[in-house]
């Protein structure tokens, strides 16, 4: 896909911009069906400074659901799938989704069905996006299977919007305790050193903790912040790699009051993502290989591998859950009981539910009990430096007096 700078003439007068095709012909043709008469048009050469840059996720989710639910609507109300995607490429405030789009919408017009042309954007359009839509051309139900996506990416934005948050708030009142024990050491206590100097008495352990910590921070400054990037690297190469991550996802399972509420997190994604393949009619091996790559969590991921194995060997889905103490009476029961009656999907959708349910809970009760706690160790580390300045002082004035 081709970019274009053109110059031309619409009702309102002259204007210029930019249009992605294939090649110059279907830019002009593009640009005649809007209503515009061009005059000059050039071909944009791709380099880093047009090119888009995106870090992590290049679509955020609310954008992805809003372009799901428009999709629906449009097909329901009759609109081709082709102008469907022509129509939300041009309104999408995605840089990243729109260039998927048309990019797709070319594809759709050579013949290719929607989930092909997806397919070719990974970053974009999930192995679990593809599948399911895969299955609503196969069933005739697009517009149900976009509704069915658009909900499934609404409360997995939720839960993560509600995880975010009760991580926020110790998050960025520790980064403020840090800056201003950081200040306190390097910009006021200094100020006090010779007058400690002049008074010629013991200083009190904890005021010489203080000066020592003082000294420390102004002549090894740098080394806090190569200790720092030393620390964030070691996390980013942990994360990257898939046995180093398992360790780390086990950790954060494991950690108190966080860990428990990651811990539904997870399985509420899991269980939410195989209601939404199951009632696409996805197959269950197909299902469980794509929830193992998209459930974030390698513990999880690795039960699930067990649980599509074991299916292969015609046994339970449930057996190696059962064994695993990341999943809960409640989830293999459930599950076991789908397995029985053939209602899967319904099942775990319930499950789901209440697990998101259980997330929101949490995090309320997360952020009510870490906000008096953050203030109470920002209020410690500031009372402590102040203290240490302060004892010595009045012994100074009472020597004087």
């Amino acid at each position: 896909m081709a970019r274009f700078k053109y110059v031309g003439r619409d009702r309102k007068g002259k204007n210029q911009g930019f249009i992605n095709a294939s090649s110059r012909r279907e830019a002009m043709q593009k640009l005649r069906m809007d209503g515009v008469r061009v005059l000059e048009m050039t071909e944009v050469p791709e380099s880093v400074l047009t090119k888009d840059i995106s870090i992590g996720s290049p679509v955020k989710l609310q954008h992805m659901v809003i372009y799901l639910r428009q999709f629906s609507t449009l097909l329901k109300a009759g609109v081709s799938v082709v102008d469907s995607t022509r129509i939300l490429a041009e309104q999408t405030e995605s840089k990243a989704l729109k260039k998927a789009l048309l990019d797709i919408e070319q594809e759709l017009t050579e013949g290719k069905p929607l989930s092909d042309a997806a397919a070719k954007h990974k970053k974009i359009f999930t192995a679990m996006f593809v599948n399911m839509i895969r299955a609503g051309e196969a069933g005739g139900n697009m517009d149900e299977t976009l509704e069915r996506l658009a909900v499934h990416f609404e409360k997995q934005h939720n839960t993560r919007s509600k995880i975010k948050s009760a991580l926020a708030y110790p998050i960025v009142v520790g980064i403020i305790a840090i800056a201003v024990v950081i200040f306190l050491l390097v910009s006021v206590v200094p100020t006090f050193v010779d007058m400690f100097a002049d008074f010629g008495g013991e200083l009190p352990a904890i005021t010489q903790f203080v000066l020592n910590a003082s000294e420390f921070m102004q002549r090894f400054w740098w080394l806090v912040l190569v200790v720092v990037f030393i620390f964030v690297g070691f996390i980013v190469f942990i994360r990257q790699n898939k046995n180093t991550k398992y360790y780390l996802d086990y950790f954060l399972l494991r950690i108190p009051i966080f860990g428990k509420m990651m811990q539904k997190a997870v399985l509420a994604r899991m269980t939410r993502t195989l209601s939404s393949l199951f009632t696409s009619s996805v197959p269950i091996l197909q299902a469980m290989s794509i929830v193992e790559n998209v459930v974030e969590n390698e513990v999880i991921a690795k039960v699930v591998r067990e649980s599509r194995e074991a299916l292969e060997k015609g046994q339970s889905l449930t057996d190696p859950m059962r064994k695993h103490w990341a999943f809960p009476p409640l989830v293999t029961q459930m599950i076991a009981i789908g397995e029985e009656t053939g209602s899967l999907d319904a099942m775990l959708g319930k499950v789901a539910d209440f697990y998101e349910k259980e997330v929101e809970n949490s995090t309320d009760q997360i952020k009510s009990l870490i906000e008096p706690l953050m203030i109470v160790v920002l209020a410690g580390l500031v009372g402590t430096i102040v203290t240490s300045i302060m004892v010595p002082m009045f012994e100074i004035f009472n020597n004087v007096g």
